[in-house]
């Protein structure tokens, strides 16, 4: 049962990080077309400059959760890489429940205000020429943290699967996209 949970959740992630990957190809076309604006007709655009930045920020955000789910995340632990299949599994899944949810529902949990206050205050860029309704770049802080609990959760499914033996314990993938 838990195999069909995990391979269900991977197709989403996976569907959330090819998602990703169409706005890293918009953001550098983006980053393209204001560059030979601004070098090549002396004209550029605050708001095609504000949107690079609300692109780079989505991808940071949704790619977390697609690098835990292939395993292409930091680590930071000489240890790790000593042990073994199931006593790495097990270190992921205590690291993610005591670590990564709670840090997780903090953020979630701290970003509502954040959120709502440039929400109800219609707030806007301060520059001449910016976007308008920052509170859609603001909301995606809780939805993507939001989407990092969903992934947590299938890593942990997926490490549990790893330490009952029901499926190998994956290396970082090569291959992300």
């Amino acid at each position: 049962m838990l195999l069909k949970i995990e391979k269900f959740m991977d197709r989403i992630i996976d569907a959330v990080g090819y998602a990703t990957a169409i706005l890293m190809v918009l953001m550098i076309l983006n980053v393209a077309f204001d560059v030979v604006m601004r070098y090549a007709f002396h004209n550029s655009s605050i708001g095609m400059q504000e949107v690079e930045w609300h692109l780079f920020a989505v991808i940071i955000l949704y790619g977390t959760g697609y690098a835990l789910r292939h395993n292409a995340h930091v680590r930071v632990d000489f240890l790790y890489d000593r042990f073994g299949y199931k006593t790495k599994a097990m270190v992921n899944i205590v690291g993610t429940l005591l670590f990564m949810i709670p840090l997780a529902l903090l953020i979630i949990y701290g970003s509502y205000d954040f959120v709502m206050d440039a929400y109800t205050t219609h707030e806007i860029s301060e520059d001449p020429g910016g976007l308008t309704h920052r509170w859609l770049i603001k909301a995606q802080i809780p939805l993507a943290f939001t989407f990092l609990l969903f992934a947590a959760t299938n890593y942990v499914i997926s490490n549990i699967n790893i330490y009952r033996g029901f499926e190998e314990f994956p290396e970082a993938e090569e291959e992300m996209l």
